[in-house]
């Protein structure tokens, strides 16, 4: 039986796909982005040579990371989550360039070899998270999925803690970025409580199910609210009282209600499936990261200050790896499965993390802090060496997307 003129003659799309779905030059920039990062932090530890346009080196470490690196992967995630939610099509095209190349100027803007004077470079890079915004908000709207309105919220915080740094810079407002950086990493970590307690329990359920192991993944319940809560209860707690007992007594609960969360999804049941366990490491950082905290604001307990890295370097990198290694495939036609190399890249990055938090344990936290940054930029060439063809090329069954 022949096939209709539509079909046999349709258009293959083309073969570099990279503005063709929105997680593609986000997630590409990501890897990218945390690579060049830490290289450039390993050559400051080790040279101790940094440029006077950008003030402290480890404020400007501290904003890339969480502006720059998770940035980019927060508006990979959305740009390709908003038209699952909403069942509208997907962002691709010159809206999709323009804004990656929004994304660029503002990590070029903040660059240590020609940074751009410090208003103009703030305007630039404050305008990433509204331009982000306003492109989703209205599919959202359109939908009226309101239950996702929370994350626009979350990109306006993250746009006004960005702030804090450019006014700490410009000496406007000195030593403010330190409430910023707070403020940055308590959004992150809602955005990374909001989407793994989606995705999390789901890919569980789902493959558990189809590896034949039964397991009853609870539904959204009390465990969940208490943990989102708590969270929000300690972003609160750290912009009134910094470094007080109050946010150290909230973080303790917010951890325990996270961990009790993470335990329910019951991901022992899937170890030997790498690209979903990663996803249980990931999220298993958050209560590590807050109980650490909690430590450190109560007690002083010397490797509590590595809560920071705990929920930084642990939690958010490793569920962006996780996400960006598994939306890759799934969004491009390809079987969900890790490669060696991507497990591998799950291996160094958790044992950077892990070196990086114990760092204060160690006899010489300098060598830690290098073996810790060495891995970590290792585990994500080994994301670009596999991931970097599948983001520029067109799908695996040749659809569009």
């Amino acid at each position: 039986m022949t096939q209709p003129f539509e079909e046999t003659f349709r258009p293959r799309p083309a073969r570099f796909a990279l503005f063709a779905y929105g997680f593609r030059p986000f997630f590409l920039a990501a890897g990218l982005h945390a690579i060049i990062l830490l290289a450039l932090w390993l050559h400051v530890l080790h040279s101790g040579h940094w440029p006077d346009g950008l003030g402290n080196p480890a404020d400007w470490h501290g904003h890339e990371m969480l502006f720059g690196f998770a940035g980019a992967a927060i508006a990979g995630f959305l740009l390709t989550a908003v038209p699952n939610w909403t069942g509208e099509r997907g962002f691709a095209g010159g809206k999709l360039v323009a804004l990656t190349l929004l994304w660029l100027a503002g990590r070029l803007a903040l660059n240590p070899i020609a940074p751009l004077p410090p208003l103009p470079g703030a305007l630039i890079d404050l305008a990433f998270f509204p331009a982000l915004g306003v492109m989703v908000l209205p599919s959202i709207i359109r939908a009226r999925n309101r239950r996702n309105y929370m994350m626009m919220l979350l990109l306006l915080l993250l746009t006004a803690a960005s702030a804090l740094y450019h006014l700490d810079r410009l000496s406007w407002v000195p030593g403010i970025w330190a409430v910023g950086r707070v403020l940055a990493i308590d959004m992150v970590l809602i955005m990374v409580a909001l989407i793994g307690g989606r995705i999390v329990p789901s890919f569980t359920s789902s493959a558990l199910k189809r590896l034949g192991r039964p397991a009853t993944i609870p539904t959204f319940g009390w465990a969940d609210r208490l943990a989102l809560a708590t969270s929000l209860a300690l972003t609160l707690a750290d912009i009134l009282q910094p470094n007080g007992w109050v946010p150290g007594v909230l973080a303790l609960v917010a951890g325990l209600a996270h961990g009790l969360r993470l335990a329910r999804w019951q991901g022992w049941k899937g170890v030997d499936q790498p690209i979903l366990f990663i996803l249980h490491v990931a999220y298993g950082w958050i209560p590590v990261g807050l109980i650490l905290k909690a430590g450190w604001l109560l007690t002083g307990l010397t490797v509590g200050q590595s809560w920071v890295h705990a929920l930084t370097a642990g939690a958010f990198a490793t569920m962006i790896l996780a996400v960006m290694s598994r939306a890759a495939l799934g969004h491009t036609g390809r079987e969900i499965v890790a490669a060696k190399a991507t497990v591998a890249a799950y291996l160094l990055l958790t044992l950077g993390a892990l070196v990086r938090v114990l760092a204060p344990l160690l006899p010489d936290m300098m060598i830690a802090y290098r073996i810790a940054g060495t891995a970590w930029v290792a585990a994500f060439i080994l994301f670009l060496i596999i991931y970097a063809p599948i983001l520029v090329s067109r799908r695996a069954d040749g659809r569009p997307g």
